[in-house]
């Protein structure tokens, strides 16, 4: 997971420290600025031999908080002659390189303008150590993209109500009924009732494959023939939730295009009718920014919550996890990460941070 971007993060991040470490210093403190390297060296030296003199004259009159005090002052002096700092021009030099990384890893344009402004504010003109640039760098990229996702939650903190009415959105294919059925799972291992609306009353089979899911976990599932009014399903299954005390409703929706209008004026009637107190929409992250602005464009007809991203475990970019946090303002709920039914993952931002060799 995450494999090529962590490499070409990796790549960049020693390019660009390399890159610095071999420009010409530019000295932090003035004094030392314009004196040639053969001068400094010798009036260092004789700073200290004067200095150290001092000091153990010191001993003999007073007591040993001086030789603390040299210590303190060989740091000092250290730093003044090992402390650089980066220009903006430099800087813009610099970072292209790891512009291109994210880039081609499908980092949102809009993100990576975020990223870099971050890092120039850590980076342009501050005191960094030569010994150390790596990680100065690496430490500013980790912080920026950790401050790129909202803060998720646990959907079991949200269940205040019976029944809780959760509806999953999302194109064709990208993964809404399995992961309907995960989350499922997840709320019946914490002692939480389900059912499940078809709502998906247009894609052929899709009946039949949420019955397939609802059988493995003994969940009842409401639905009518192929054709019918899709909120009138979801209608029916809240209705029977509250009669027999069902602690959650899960409303299937069939796939569509964000872009196609009469399949979202119906999506938004499901929405309507149902009012769910959770909105999920469903991407995979291996298709990169066009899940993004699928996200970003369902948000704005319908509103969203939450996000699950499908099939994480074989996107080697990671350029949506990233991103589509940022872009829409929305948590992250779940990440899947295989086909089988415990395959879903609270969605943790360190272990990403991990994944892409930042933590």
């Amino acid at each position: 997971m995450f494999s090529f971007l962590k490499d070409k993060i990796k790549k960049a991040v020693d390019s660009v420290s390399e890159k610095f470490k071999k420009e010409e210093e530019i000295p932090v403190v003035e004094e030392i600025k314009e004196k040639p390297k053969k001068k400094l060296k010798e009036e260092l030296k004789k700073k200290i031999e004067e200095k150290k003199k001092e000091i153990q004259e010191e001993i003999k009159r007073e007591n040993l908080q001086d030789e603390i005090q040299e210590k303190g002052f060989l740091k000092k002096l250290s730093e003044k002659i090992t402390t650089r700092k980066i220009s903006e021009e430099k800087f813009e030099s610099l970072f292209s390189e790891l512009e291109m990384a994210l880039l081609e890893n499908n980092v949102a344009l809009e993100v990576i303008d975020k990223i870099k402004e971050d890092m120039k504010i850590d980076l342009v003109d501050t005191p960094l150590s030569r010994g150390n640039i790596e990680d100065q760098i690496k430490n500013s990229l980790k912080n920026s993209i950790s401050d790129l996702f909202e803060k998720s939650f646990d959907i079991l903190d949200k269940m205040n109500k019976k029944p809780y009415v959760i509806c999953f959105v999302g194109i064709n294919g990208s993964g809404k009924t399995t992961n309907l059925a995960k989350v499922a799972n997840y709320l019946q291992k914490n002692k939480k009732t389900c059912i499940f609306s078809a709502s998906d009353t247009f894609r052929a089979a899709a009946i039949q494959q949420l019955e397939i899911h609802g059988k493995k976990l003994g969940v009842k599932v409401i639905k009518h023939n192929y054709g019918s009014d899709p909120a009138a399903v979801a209608y029916d299954a809240i209705e029977y939730a509250k009669k027999h005390k069902i602690d959650a409703v899960l409303i299937d929706t069939s796939g569509r295009l964000h872009s196609n209008e009469n399949l979202m004026a119906e999506l938004k009637k499901i929405i309507r009718i149902s009012n769910p107190d959770l909105t999920i929409f469903v991407g995979e992250a291996i298709t990169g920014n066009d899940a993004v602005e699928q996200a970003k464009t369902f948000n704005e007809q319908i509103g969203l919550d939450g996000i699950i991203l499908s099939k994480q475990d074989i996107d080697e970019k990671g350029g949506t996890a990233i991103s589509i946090g940022y872009i829409t303002k929305l948590p992250i709920l779940f990440i899947g990460c295989g086909q089988g039914i415990d395959d879903l993952e609270a969605f943790n931002k360190d272990k990403i941070l991990q994944q892409l060799g930042l933590e």
